[in-house]
């Protein structure tokens, strides 16, 4: 069956390439010669809108940019993480120039250090000046060039925010380096490693030690997560990691899991309506989009609330509620529980007499808001 389904994933993703994917050849005036790039755009991707998409840049494009950019698909297809926009670099024959670096201090050197300036002061204006890149970058290697997307984090400015380092090659000063400006990084960074235990010796134990360097970290600005794969070579992890790194990535894009409702909401101290409000304001600051709370999300809370008797927080969940779906009964039934349970059963029953105009939504109907009404009324008697 998992055969079947990754069989229709590929073909389903090779169809999507069709109408998506862009060839271009791109002239370097910092490489002095011309580079094949690959460019998908999401399927919802429009130039007259204002929305704006968050950018993939995948080193190794020759071979990986179908593996990140069928990713990238699924998960926007099931709203699992925003739409975007994925860039591939070809480097056929290219990676050993492009990844040089110093065997003195394990930096970027000759044409390494041209290639280090030909992504971030090239490629990634031209993608921003042509389509709708947000400024919200993921930079994605493999051997070689996963050490090398590690360069841009030991600048002041990092210009990419997210990570994916799968297998890395680490020049020897790394696991100097990064350790230190990962304890100190001032903003929101996302940070994914993963190995098999298939790869050499020396890339095995750097990358095992680089993770526990960095799991000792206590930096609530960092986000990281590692991986470690028994079964795949060192060519075939990639499509291990990258679905797991994008959903590390963009784990709070997503809707309230189970484990995230009974590990994290129902042991919260405080309020979880601020929780819910908490999430979608990341999700905002992160990748300047204004997601609508889902329903899923909404209910989970309200399943919270009824769990831990806490039913004062129905009133700001009730208010929510009404801004995000105004059409509908979602917001009266939340303040019609708010009342029901803080001794104001006048108000309860009105409020659930309103909701009979409004539309239904999840599971809430009008003869459920009627049979709450005549309930409180056959109780006291109004």
């Amino acid at each position: 069956m998992k055969h079947l389904l990754s069989i229709l994933l590929i073909f389903c993703t090779l169809n999507s390439y069709n109408a998506q994917v862009k060839y271009e050849t791109f002239e370097s005036v910092r490489l002095g010669q011309t580079r094949e790039i690959k460019i998908q755009l999401p399927r919802g991707y429009s130039a007259t809108d204002a929305k704006k998409y968050p950018l993939f840049i995948v080193l190794d494009g020759d071979y990986m940019f179908e593996a990140v950019a069928g990713n990238v698909d699924y998960y926007t297809y099931w709203e699992d993480m925003p739409e975007a926009i994925v860039v591939g670099i070809n480097q056929f024959d290219k990676r050993y120039e492009d990844c040089m670096y110093s065997e003195q201090n394990s930096l970027p050197i000759e044409t390494g250090a041209r290639f280090f300036e030909f992504i971030g002061m090239e490629l990634i204006p031209h993608i921003e000046k042509k389509y709708k890149a947000s400024n919200f970058r993921v930079a994605v290697g493999h051997g070689e060039t996963a050490n090398f997307i590690n360069y841009y984090l030991l600048k002041p400015d990092p210009i990419f925010k997210g990570y994916v380092v799968i297998s890395p090659e680490l020049a020897p000063k790394m696991l100097d380096y990064l350790p230190e400006v990962l304890r100190k990084i001032q903003s929101k960074t996302f940070y994914y490693l993963a190995n098999t235990n298939n790869d050499t010796a020396s890339v095995k134990q750097m990358t095992d030690a680089l993770n526990t360097d960095i799991s000792a970290i206590d930096n609530k600005n960092l986000l990281y997560k590692f991986n470690n794969f028994e079964k795949p070579s060192h060519y075939s992890v990639p499509t291990h990691a990258i679905p797991n790194a994008i959903e590390a990535i963009f784990k709070v894009f997503q809707p309230i899991s189970k484990d995230e409702y009974s590990e994290t909401i129902l042991k919260l101290d405080g309020s979880p309506v601020e929780y819910l409000q908490e999430k979608y304001k990341t999700i905002y600051e992160l990748f300047g989009i204004k997601k609508p709370i889902l329903i899923n999300d909404f209910k989970a809370i309200s399943a919270a609330i009824e769990k831990t008797e806490k039913f004062e927080y129905y009133e700001a969940l009730g208010k929510i509620a009404r801004d995000e779906y105004p059409k509908t009964m979602l917001g009266n039934y939340y303040l019609a529980r708010f009342y029901e349970n803080t001794n104001e059963p006048k108000k309860a029953m009105r409020t659930y007499q309103s909701a009979f105009t409004l539309e239904e939504i999840a599971g809430l109907t009008k003869d459920l808001m009627l049979q709450k009404a005549d309930a409180i009324k056959a109780d006291f008697g109004y």
